[in-house]
């Protein structure tokens, strides 16, 4: 120290910057010192062979080619012209799917690692098509091996939570018209005690009984009767509506209800039916989830296969892993155990009573919705326990450090306008340590109950892991 010039240090008022440990922020905010928090863990969380992967990936002609392709992916999702087009019996859009075969949410998984929930929806499933007489025996089918279980995502499908997918069920077809392609996902039967969250006693079926009667040939009427309904810029008024497309749908169920009630009045023959079905719709606050799932699959299904592309195109999950697929690295599945959602509960249920993470929902965290869209939905924020309604936009902010780039189509008035973080690039997670946040429902962990509560569950490093030494042997790095 230059005794001419004694330092300010203990003369003035101190402003610090705390990298990493928050417990030394927290003590100087205890003493009234003003101080800014910058949460720092090493890359790849200390794991040396990552972090060496990483380092690898980033020199000069590497890092190149990885990044034009890229930028193919995002162009790819901007490009995409998401339409709805029909509702079908679900063995009509996919002629692969036959008897006893049932389509669940997430990575493969066998009966015996199935979750509670997941069983219980398999049984309800089981009577609804008729395959068993009552729901005991349906697991005694299940146990014998006599239904054939496959993901949704190897069909071009997705589903909600539990995911059930089974040959008479309607199914929403929602067309790429960019690229040509289809994805389909079952509709959406509401809240509670319903299917996706494993619920199976005669209610819930006969709502689906109902679903697949009366309602889901009258919406596939009155779809057709309108040549299709482009989805990107009404999700784009969704957005400013307050809506982010995972727990949120009040904004676009209500668009999708004005854009349809006309064509479901112009095609029905039976004035009861018509008023049961829009009584529904109205009644559905996550009517449009469904529909966005389905929208999510069509847009990502062309961005597979992108040589050198880091780009996530698939995360889902079955109530016991958590699986993604990656653009260079195909169809193949990367598992990891799934995480307990940190949420808010209904009355008289806990964390004691929640199941594991489940559904095929995170595709719509893959084109930046969901807990990525976050800063659009702060009612959202406080609704799955993830914070105060500020908060929200801080879970947007953090997703921008992980993602290729921004849709300029689908911004967020409440944030200046900026476009959602769209494109998860798994080198960027590994480098900063921030898993995707995704908006989650939280299922009770017996079969037959139902929705217990609202979370955010954050996708499992491991995956990540995984992919990144199976995608840096695919650009020449071992």
């Amino acid at each position: 120290m230059n005794n001419n010039h004694p330092s300010k240090l203990l003369t003035e008022p101190l402003h610090v910057v705390n990298i990493g440990l928050k417990a030394f922020a927290d003590n100087l905010e205890a003493q009234q010192v003003p101080v800014v928090q910058v949460d720092w863990v090493p890359p790849a969380g200390g794991n040396t062979e990552i972090a060496s992967l990483l380092a690898k990936l980033e020199s000069g002609p590497i890092k190149e080619k990885i990044n034009r392709a890229n930028k193919e992916a995002l162009a790819r999702m901007l490009s995409a012209d998401p339409v709805l087009i029909d509702v079908v019996p679900a063995n009509e859009a996919i002629p692969t799917l036959g008897d006893r075969m049932i389509l669940h949410a997430g990575p493969p998984v066998g009966w015996e690692r199935m979750c509670g929930p997941m069983k219980g929806a398999v049984a309800g499933i089981a009577v609804f098509e008729g395959w068993a007489e009552d729901l005991i025996t349906a697991e005694r089918m299940a146990a014998a091996g006599e239904f054939a279980f496959h993901p949704n995502h190897h069909f071009g499908a997705v589903g909600p939570m539990t995911g059930m997918t089974t040959r008479s069920q309607p199914v929403l077809v929602i067309e790429n018209k960019k690229f040509g392609n289809r994805a389909y996902c079952t509709i959406n039967e509401g809240l509670g005690k319903v299917m996706r969250f494993g619920g199976n006693d005669e209610e819930v079926l006969d709502r689906l009984r109902w679903i697949r009667d009366e309602f889901g040939p009258a919406l596939g009427r009155a779809i057709r009767s309108t040549g299709g309904i482009p989805l990107k810029n009404l999700l784009a008024r969704g957005l400013s509506m307050g809506d982010e497309m995972h727990q949120r749908n009040v904004g676009c169920s209500g668009l999708i209800l004005r854009q349809l009630a006309p064509a479901l009045a112009k095609t029905a023959d039976d004035l009861s039916a018509l008023e049961r079905s829009l009584a529904f719709m109205g009644g559905n606050d996550q009517f449009f989830l469904n529909i966005a799932m389905a929208m999510g699959k069509a847009i990502m299904d062309p961005v597979a296969g992108i040589e050198n592309s880091s780009v996530v195109t698939a995360m889902c999950r079955n109530g016991t892993d958590f699986g993604i697929r990656v653009s260079a690295t195909g169809d193949e599945w990367f598992t990891a155990p799934v995480e307990m959602p940190n949420g808010l509960y209904f009355p008289g249920f806990s964390e004691k009573d929640a199941n594991p993470d489940m559904g095929d929902s995170a595709i719509v965290e893959t084109i930046g919705l969901g807990g990525f869209a976050m800063g659009a939905s702060p009612a959202v924020a406080g609704f799955v326990g993830a914070g105060v309604a500020a908060d929200a936009a801080n879970f947007t902010r953090a997703m921008t450090e992980i993602t290729v780039g921004e849709n300029p189509e689908w911004t967020i008035p409440a944030m200046d306008y900026l476009g959602v973080p769209t494109g998860i690039d798994i080198r960027l997670v590994l480098e900063t340590g921030l898993a995707p946040t995704i908006n989650t429902g939280i299922a009770h962990k017996k079969p037959g109950v139902g929705q217990v509560g609202a979370g955010v569950v954050r996708a499992p490093q491991a995956c990540f892991e995984k992919v990144l030494v199976a995608f840096a042997r695919t650009v020449g790095v071992g």
